[in-house]
């Protein structure tokens, strides 16, 4: 079981989940994945739930804010990826085209963030660790493996993306079924990271999103078991040829996420 004591910049190192029912979204994953959860207390009536396995911590959840709902945000899992210095990194996201939603603050002293809107309309966070560098854990059951991109623009996500983290691209072999890149981050040995066209099912005013994937030993009787516990399947169980199975859910509340069982 690797642990992480820190993550390369431009990796996606925290899956945080923002729903409008903590407790009972809290109470799926733990069933869901085997999660322990240690509740941090925010203020009067409020927490911040972390996620762990094993002792060690893989994500987060809270519930959503006023002005969150006032726009109208579903609920949604954030994807934070790790930059030496947020600050920064926000100004350079906005010289590429990105819009900065929430200038960069400290979170106490677990680190420093900025909430950041791609050219092509999806949201992510950046994340400068101090005390906290994430997760503690990737690419292991119950853990996050994956990050995907479903993009109005794939040509301006990926020069947008590319010039921001340095993310090394590989395209789907012509001929594919689907147009599909994969990003490995600069450093890393093998990609992380996933981007597609959005398909045509969805409806015009979906906009652009960062989509987790956790990973998992058997997809469908994962579904099976998210279902019993008052999931909905948006997609699959379905193959990768070569990689494995993968199923797209939406948790009791609405928030989108996927399960990836990779072949063995």
């Amino acid at each position: 079981m690797p642990e992480f004591t820190q993550h390369l910049p431009g990796t996606f190192s925290w899956p945080e989940l923002a729903t409008t029912d903590q407790t009972a979204a809290v109470a799926f994953y733990r069933e869901l994945f085997g999660w322990d959860v240690d509740d941090l207390p925010l203020g009067p009536g409020e927490r911040y739930s972390i996620f762990k396995l094993r002792g060690l911590e893989v994500g987060a959840g809270y519930t959503m804010r006023t002005n969150e709902l006032q726009m109208g945000a579903p609920p949604h899992w954030n994807a934070y990826i790790t930059v030496p210095n947020a600050d920064e990194a926000a100004s350079r996201a906005q010289a590429l085209g990105a819009t900065v939603l929430a200038p960069p603050f400290d979170v106490m002293d677990a680190g420093r963030m900025a909430i950041l809107q791609d050219p092509t309309g999806a949201i992510f966070q950046v994340w400068q660790a101090a005390r906290s560098i994430g997760a503690r854990m990737l690419a292991e059951p119950g853990a996050l493996c994956w990050t995907e991109l479903t993009t109005s623009d794939a040509d301006a996500a990926e020069k947008f993306y590319t010039s921001m983290f340095g993310w090394i691209p590989k395209h789907a072999a012509p001929g594919s079924p689907m147009a599909y890149t994969e990003f490995t981050v600069k450093g890393a040995s093998f990609p992380s990271i996933g981007m597609m066209p959005k398909p045509p099912h969805l409806p015009p005013g979906v906009p652009s999103f960062w989509l987790p994937y956790f990973q998992v030993t058997d997809a469908d009787a994962t579904a099976a078991r998210a279902t019993s516990l008052g999931a909905q399947i948006h997609y699959g169980p379905h193959d990768i040829p070569d990689a494995g199975r993968f199923v797209v859910l939406a948790d009791p509340q609405g928030a989108a996420f996927a399960a990836f069982a990779p072949r063995r």
